[in-house]
């Protein structure tokens, strides 16, 4: 019984395959999609999720109506608190791995190298795919 009968959890199952995961391949120097003759270039696999995950963390989350609110970063909600310096990295660690979890197809995040540069917040992402594993700097 459901306190609201009208929205169903779609039932899964356990054991239930997920498909190749296919996504828009990202320059991520840049920070922009990749294009080939007027069409995205489109990467499967592990490159795909690395794809999502990088945009996933760059995307702020409550922000845009567009997306759903599984997804997205909060980092920018630590701009402004008089936290402790590692109070922020902790939670910045926190808000990387609550954001990539939410991805069916990643299993694990660490985060490593958490600093400041001055007011500039930088780590390393690690994180273990159905594919295997994957990294970027943020």
């Amino acid at each position: 019984m459901s306190l609201f009968p009208m929205y169903q959890i779609p039932a899964t199952s356990q054991g239930e395959a997920l498909p190749l995961y296919q996504d828009v391949a990202m320059d991520y120097t840049t920070g922009k999609p990749m294009w080939r003759n007027g069409d995205p270039v489109w990467v499967t696999g592990l490159e795909a999720v690395k794809s999502w995950a990088w945009r996933a963390v760059a995307t702020q989350r409550f922000r845009w109506i567009s997306f759903s609110w599984d997804y997205g970063c909060e980092l920018l909600s630590l701009i402004g608190y008089a936290y402790q310096s590692s109070t922020k990295l902790s939670e910045a660690r926190r808000y990387v791995q609550d954001c990539l979890l939410a991805s069916p197809y990643i299993t694990n995040v660490d985060v490593t190298n958490e600093t400041f540069d001055g007011d500039t917040l930088h780590m390393d992402v690690s994180f273990t795919s159905i594919y295997g594993g994957g990294d970027f700097s943020v």
